[in-house]
């Protein structure tokens, strides 16, 4: 078990605050733009659903720190099942009533940014990679891509959207 600090708390939360910010600004930005007046979801409107996930994020990042062995990530899923899944029917009803106001699109934009953000702290050890692990790393992201956009082109065009 690894020893937690006061100052590692802190952090932590001062991460997941600014986090949250952004993503509740995303979040009323992209309910205006959609043009469809009955989806907006104002700040305070948004903010009971997004301190659900604080808690959720914050809960799992303790324990990631306090047992390394599990990763923060699985520790995060493992309780937003818990809180969210269907038999829990004393929580379930309010966390995805509130959590469901949340888009995805502002929630992640926030993330991939930290994580960028955090990967050119390490440029030096980034550029240690080589010059094939940043070709792999480029061929990967389009092929992403690439193949995230012909899967809803696909399904797209088979519901008729487009």
């Amino acid at each position: 078990m690894k020893k937690l600090t006061g100052e590692k708390v802190t952090e932590y939360v001062l991460i997941l605050v600014i986090m949250t910010v952004l993503i509740l600004i995303g979040n009323m930005v992209n309910t205006i733009t959609d043009k469809n007046p009955d989806t907006f979801v104002s700040v305070l409107d948004g903010l009971p659903g997004l301190l659900i996930l604080f808690a959720i994020a914050f809960v799992g990042t303790l324990l990631g720190a306090l047992v390394p062995k599990v990763p923060t990530a699985i520790w995060i899923t493992v309780i937003g099942i818990l809180v969210a899944m269907p038999y829990n029917t004393l929580m379930a009803p309010v966390v995805v009533e509130q959590v469901g106001k949340i888009g995805l699109l502002p929630a992640a934009t926030p993330v991939l940014a930290y994580a960028g953000v955090s990967i050119g702290k390490d440029w030096v050890e980034f550029k240690r990679i080589g010059w094939r692990g940043i070709l792999v790393a480029l061929l990967v992201m389009i092929g992403t891509y690439l193949g995230s956009a012909i899967i809803a082109q696909i399904i797209l065009s088979m519901q008729g959207i487009i």
